[in-house]
């Protein structure tokens, strides 16, 4: 015979553990691209070029400004609302 549990079912249920991990969409290109270079390499084929990449986007000294500005403000209202 075998053991039933509280709810009467022999069907064990997952036990209450660790999330699933997931990963970037810049991880798994980084591990397919490498992948990629390992079959080129087994094949003896030339290696492919990567794609070019975008070049990372720079913040203007306006647009920081304007975020160091926003932040005070906002850090300034909850120091108020604080003291009340």
């Amino acid at each position: 015979m075998l053991p039933q549990g509280p709810s009467g079912s022999t069907v064990s249920q997952k036990p209450a553990g660790r999330k699933k991990r997931g990963m970037s969409a810049a991880g798994r290109a980084a591990i397919a691209e490498a992948q990629r270079k390992r079959w080129a390499a087994k094949k003896g084929e030339a290696i492919p070029l990567k794609a070019a990449q975008k070049p990372k986007r720079k913040l203007s000294a306006a647009g920081r400004a304007a975020i160091v500005a926003a932040l005070k403000k906002r850090w300034a209202a909850k120091k108020a609302a604080a003291k009340k």
